[in-house]
């Protein structure tokens, strides 16, 4: 079976990132046939009047212009759809996402192409795909009533499409970071591909 990997990375930090880490040793240990990657540290464009006048114009209706707006969310979410596999880092910042990480949301969850309203509400389109996030932070305990990062992906992943979510969990570096780190690298050569 040929595995296409989609890694996309969300720590402002490329040194000494814990969730690099993670994604590099995930990766390694899936061995896919392909993998992209999407560095958000790069920088993404954030929703603005004119991307949401885009977005709801009809395909075949839409303008030069707002074609050219798309474009870049349209290659995200080109990404999402060719890949049989996310790995996501996800560092906790304030209790929650990354900005960055935030934009790539807002750029891939795209109506008509990630999902549709239906008349019992929304569905995703995007099922048959796994994702694994790749989780660190200080000292918010992942998946405590103060982690509004993991539930939040959970939430965002299935509203797309993607319900098989596995997290790996290098949080609360600033308690115990050697048996934290530990852990998480022994679910990641738990991992089964």
């Amino acid at each position: 079976m040929t595995t296409h990997l989609l890694r996309v990375d969300a720590s402002a930090r490329r040194t000494g990132s814990i969730t690099r880490d993670l994604t590099d040793r995930i990766i390694a240990k899936l061995n896919a046939d392909a993998v992209t990657t999407r560095d958000l540290a790069e920088s993404l464009p954030h929703v603005s009047e004119a991307w949401i006048g885009a977005n709801f114009t009809p395909a075949d209706q839409r303008s030069a212009e707002q074609r050219e707006i798309l474009s870049g969310s349209d290659a995200l979410v080109d990404e999402v759809i060719a890949a049989d596999m996310l790995v996501i880092g996800v560092p906790i910042y304030h209790f929650s996402v990354p900005t960055a990480l935030k934009a790539w949301i807002d750029m891939v969850a795209r109506v008509g192409r990630t999902f549709q309203y239906t008349d019992t509400g929304p569905k995703g389109l995007l099922t048959g795909k796994r994702a694994i996030l790749a989780v660190a932070s200080g000292g918010t305990e992942a998946g405590s009533e103060i982690d509004f990062a993991t539930g939040y992906m959970r939430h965002v992943l299935g509203f797309i499409g993607i319900t098989d979510v596995q997290i790996i969990s290098a949080d609360q570096m600033a308690v115990d970071p050697d048996a934290t780190l530990a852990k998480a690298h022994a679910e990641v050569a738990a991992l089964a591909a």
